[in-house]
Parts: C-alpha cells; structure tokens; sequence
C-alpha cells in the first residue's frame, strides 16, 4: 500500500477491519410527519389549491410516511386544505396499507375492474371540492392525469411541483443528522475501496466490495448505487457499457451512496493510481478549485444559479468549456438529494430559487477532458444559520484524496 493508501489491501482484509459506526440517528418520527402536512396545507390555503394528490413513490412518504413503490395500479393520496388525508388503493392492498401509514386517514378501496380515477372525483366530491384548482404531485403517471382530465368537469388540474419542493428543499435537523450519518459511512467506503485498488482489478470487483463494505458499516441493504470507473472511461460521467480493467497510472472514479431510515448518502472521489501526468494533476487541481468556488458562492439568499455560475467562471479562466463544451463540465454543478439521490433544489444555471436554512445539495462540477480521463470531486453541502457547511471534507489531492 502507498503511503496515501492507495492500493495494497485486499477486500478480505479490509472487509475484516470494518465494524459499524455509532449509529444514533432515528427513523423520522410521527410527529415530524404531521408537521409537513400542516406545512403543506398552509401553502395550499395561501395558493387556494382545493386539493393536492400524491402518487405512490417519494412524495407520498415525505407526507405521509407511507412506503409504496408506483405501479401501474393507482395508489396514492389526497390531502385537503383542512388537513385531512384519503387514501386511494386497491381493495385488496387496504390491510398491507394500514400497517404503513404514519398519518391516519380514510382508506378508499376501488375493485380491480374499477376506475380509481372515478373513485378520486368522488371522494372530491364528498368534500365539497367540486370547481377550482387540484394540484397533482408531479411523478403522477401519464395515464393518471388522461383519465383526470377526462373527469375534471369544472375543476383545473395543474402541478404540485412548487408546494411539495418548497417543503421537501428544507430539511429538518432530523433528516439532517441522517444525511450526515449515512454520508459518514460512505466516505470510510470509499477510503476502503482506494486500499483494495490492484492492476488489473475490474470495476466489478470493486463495486462488489463497496458493497459489501456499506452492509459491514451498518447498511442492510448495502450500496444504494455504484460508478467505478478507470482510466478513458472517466471522461463519461456516468459510465460505459463495457469498462476497462485497472492499469498502473489510470485515474480511479468512484462515486457511490447508500440509504438508512429513506434517506441517501453521494459521494465521488476523483485520484490516481501511480503517478499522475501533468495534464491530470492539472484538471485535477481545477477541479478541486472550482469546486471551492461553488462552495464559496453557497451564501444564504445567492440562487442556485449563481453558484453554477461561479462554477462555470473558473472554468473559463482557465481555458476550459466554456458552456458545456468540453473539455469542460458537461452538465450542472450539482442536485439536491433527500429522499431521492436527484431532487430540489438544482445547481443549475438560470435558477432563482434562493439558497435558505436546510437545503442540502451536491458540489460537483465534473471536468471531463474527451479520450483521456474526467475528475469529479462530489461532497454535499447543507444550509445553516451560519452559511454553508459541508457533510464530509473535501478530497486532498490527487495522490492523497483522503489526506492521510
């Protein structure tokens, strides 16, 4: 093993080495769960949104904490200004429903050769929404809406996409403290997965272990995803279709997470293995400059634009992009991340939402240098009273990311 800890272990051994980190986070609890329903009634009531529905999927669990995966059976939920939940799900599944829900509700059954949407009208109906405006959480299939708006009448269906991020984008120091513990785990797999490192090893061989390493720390169902990448096939941000084994002085990509109490970890190291060249120690220490550029522009009150933009203004100092041309970063300089891996708010150009207490985003403005090799640095970042913190330091340099 080089004095960096790159390479020289094996996955037996270091498989071995793991025990859990202190786990003294909790599941979010009931309480919490009512709190985001009053929340998002308010805006309703401010809106005069008549009605929200909220698919099965991440929405739905936000609120409600129910945990149901969309299908192509309508499940789901209407939530009404005066903060009352109905439940909508097939007849047979009302037993399963029940052992999940977190917020109480009426559960309305429709048969298998009924129209669920019917049975959502109806349910409008008897609570006296009957004309103005419903808003439709935004993963609502297609086939949902058709029908919807087959039945709509007097009522206007639009999308619920602004009252369920304005409350999704701020976390609460409970959804934090999860953030932060399954981050923890995360990076000590990734210092793991550098020491296994061997020529010819396979990307395979890797993401098995980062796997298996997330169960040891203390994840049952081990990595929520994996990207390991070698060499050329770095200059593809997420991957090719047949990747190249290790070989002395390749750039190493790792980027993986994995998910306790639904919410998820995202971390990428960038670095080499042996020695790097001019051109990747170069791009290297680009990228870690432009990624402490977005950092220094995630000020309380700057958009989420501006710190694309700051990305971006680097870049172009240094003859890179500019855009997303290449060589360059292809794509936005970061995400939110929660419940899902991608969500509100983005680090997107032209995005005005304002940075506030408790957004959580991803810093990582990839460089991708085309039939050579790309370097993303990928830590998060949360929102305080204070300004912007970060969930895990930075990575060091290219021979040492994990600064040993």
């Amino acid at each position: 093993m080089n004095k960096f800890g790159i390479g020289g272990s094996t996955p037996e051994i270091e498989l071995a080495k793991i025990k859990p980190l202190a786990n003294t986070v909790q599941p979010i609890q009931k309480e919490e769960y009512k709190q985001r329903i009053q929340k998002v009634c308010k805006l309703m009531k401010a809106n005069n949104v008549k009605a929200m529905y909220l698919n099965a999927g991440a929405n739905l669990l936000y609120f409600t904490g129910t945990h149901w995966n969309a299908s192509e059976r309508m499940v789901g939920a209407i939530v009404l200004p005066n903060e009352d939940v109905h439940y909508i799900a097939p007849v047979f599944e009302i037993g399963t429903i029940q052992d999940f829900l977190e917020i109480e509700g009426k559960i309305h059954g429709w048969e298998e050769h009924e129209n669920p949407q019917e049975l959502f009208f109806k349910i409008l109906k008897e609570n006296n929404v009957i004309e103005g405006e419903i808003q439709l959480d935004e993963t609502t299939p297609f086939s949902i809406l058709e029908e919807f708006l087959k039945q709509k009448q007097s009522i206007k269906i639009t999308t619920a996409t602004n009252l369920i991020s304005e409350c999704r984008m701020i976390k609460s120091s409970a959804e934090i403290a999860i953030i932060q513990h399954v981050m923890n785990i995360t990076l000590e797999v990734q210092k793991a997965a550098a020491r296994i490192l061997r020529v010819g090893i396979t990307t395979k061989e890797v993401e098995n272990f980062i796997h298996e390493a997330h169960k040891k720390y203390g994840v049952s169902s081990g990595s929520y995803f994996c990207i390991v990448l070698f060499g050329v096939d770095s200059s593809f941000p997420h991957g090719v279709k047949n990747p190249k084994n290790l070989e002395k002085n390749d750039i190493v990509l790792v980027d993986t997470g994995c998910q306790l109490y639904d919410y998820i970890s995202d971390i990428t190291r960038t670095y080499i293995f042996g020695e790097a060249n001019e051109l990747q120690r170069t791009i290297w220490n680009i990228e870690k400059e432009t990624q402490q550029a977005a950092f220094d522009a995630s000020i309380l009150g700057n958009s989420c634009g501006s710190i694309d933009d700051a990305s971006r203004k680097i870049l172009e100092k240094h003859n890179l992009g500019p855009d997303y041309k290449l060589p360059g970063l292809p794509h936005r300089t970061g995400h939110g991340i929660g419940l899902q891996i991608h969500e509100y708010p983005y680090i997107l150009r032209g995005n005005t939402t304002a940075l506030e207490i408790g957004m959580t985003f991803s810093n990582e403005p990839m460089i991708c240098v085309p039939n050579k090799f790309g370097v993303r640095l990928e830590d998060h970042i949360y929102m305080t009273e204070n300004g912007a913190k970060w969930f895990t330091k930075p990575a060091h340099s290219i021979e040492n990311p994990f600064g040993v």
